[in-house]
C-alpha cells in the first residue's frame, strides 16, 4: 500500500522512470555480485572435495537473538517471526514500485539472511508472490489505472509454459547452481538498464498520460 501510495507521488513529479532504473540497477548490481560471488565459491569448494555447508551446528546470528520465535518445519528453522516481517514487508514495498515479484530480493534474504535452504526459499518466494502481487495488482489498477489485461494473460500464457520447464530444471539442479543461474540472469539485467542509464535516447522527448485519466 505504500508502495502504489509512492508510484502515484513519483508519477506526479514526473521522476517515476529515473527512481525505477536507479533502483533496478542499485538492487540488480548489489545482490547479482554477491550471489555470484558466493555461488561461485560454493561450486570451487565442491569441485575440490571440500564439505560446504551453510549452516553450521551451534552458529548463531543476530537473528536467533530476537523475541516472538516460531519453527519453521520446512525450512527447519526456529527464528524470530520479526525478520520475515521486516523482509516481506520491504519486499512488498519494492513490488509496488519496481512492479518485479520480489524474489530477487526475497530469495537472496532468505537464504544468506534467514538460512533457509535454497530449494525452500524459491518455493517460499514464488508462494507468497501469488498473495502480495494479487494485492498490489488491485491497488495499482484502482489508484494508478496502469493494469494491461489483455497484455497479462499473454504474459501468463508464456509464464505457465516457461514455469514448468524451469521447475523441471531447477530439480535437477544444486543449490549454488541455481544461485549461479539467477545472480548471472540479474547481472545481465542491470547491465542493460544501466547502459540506457547513460546511452543517449533514441527519443529526446515522450508524451505520458496524465496522472489519474482513464478512459
Amino acid at each position: 500500500m505504500i508502495g502504489v501510495q509512492t508510484v502515484k507521488i513519483l508519477r506526479q513529479a514526473g521522476q517515476f522512470d529515473l527512481f525505477v532504473a536507479l533502483s533496478y540497477v542499485t538492487f540488480l548490481g548489489a545482490i547479482g555480485t554477491l550471489m555470484l560471488i558466493e555461488s561461485l565459491n560454493t561450486i570451487r569448494k565442491t569441485r575440490s572435495g571440500i564439505a560446504v555447508s551453510s549452516r553450521r551446528p551451534g552458529q548463531h546470528s543476530w537473528v536467533h537473538g530476537l523475541p516472538f520465535k516460531m519453527r519453521f518445519q520446512r525450512s527447519k528453522l526456529y527464528i524470530s517471526a520479526v525478520p520475515p516481517l521486516l523482509i516481506g514487508a520491504f519486499v512488498g514495498f519494492l513490488v509496488a514500485i519496481m512492479g518485479v515479484g520480489g524474489g530477487f530480493i526475497m530469495v537472496p534474504a532468505m537464504i544468506y539472511l534467514l538460512r533457509v535452504p535454497t530449494n525452500v526459499a524459491v518455493g517460499t518466494s514464488l508462494f507468497q508472490i501469488v498473495f502480495v502481487t494479487a494485492a498490489t495488482t488491485v491497488l495499482h489498477s484502482t489508484t494508478n489505472f496502469t493494469v494491461d489485461v489483455v497484455l497479462a494473460v499473454l504474459l501468463m500464457a508464456g509464464g505457465v509454459i516457461g514455469a514448468q520447464l524451469g521447475a523441471a530444471a531447477g530439480s535437477r539442479l544444486k543449490g549454488e547452481e541455481l544461485r549461479f543461474l539467477l545472480a548471472a540472469l540479474v547481472l545481465l539485467v542491470c547491465i542493460r538498464l544501466g547502459w540506457d542509464l547513460v546511452v543517449e535516447p533514441t527519443e529526446i522527448f515522450s508524451i505520458a498520460t496524465p496522472i489519474g485519466w482513464h478512459p
